[in-house]
């Protein structure tokens, strides 16, 4: 059983930045690929970005340039800094754990572990 817990949504202008942190508890951390995710009120859960152990990463092509994924496996947290935000950034972010079994994924499916949410929104 893995416990996540996420922290730092707010509210912030267009094109301010975010800072969220994921800790993790229980399981050994380093088997698992961790993901970011969001949900904008009335759409489907997106993907937003994933991390392995490693360091190795996919991002949604939306975030590409303004977001980056951080992991410290010595502490069990994954990180996602925002920068350059836009309205459409509006979402309930959610930090993901999935076993890593060589391919990051982007699809919700793939992750066994949810956090409960951190409400991120950006106004215009």
């Amino acid at each position: 059983q893995v416990q996540l817990v996420e922290s730092g949504g707010g509210l912030v202008q267009a094109g301010g930045s975010l800072r969220l942190s994921c800790a993790a508890s229980g399981r050994t951390f380093s088997s698992y690929a961790m993901g970011w995710f969001r949900q904008a009120p009335g759409k489907e859960r997106e993907f937003v970005v994933a991390i392995t152990w490693s360091g190795s990463t996919r991002y949604a092509d939306s975030v590409k340039g303004r977001f980056t994924i951080s992991r410290d496996n010595a502490k069990n947290t994954v990180a996602l800094q925002m920068n350059s935000l836009k309205p459409e950034d509006t979402a309930v972010y959610y930090c993901a754990a999935g076993v890593y079994t060589g391919i990051l994924y982007s699809r919700p499916g793939a992750y066994d572990y949810w956090g409960q949410g951190t409400q991120v929104t950006v106004s215009s």
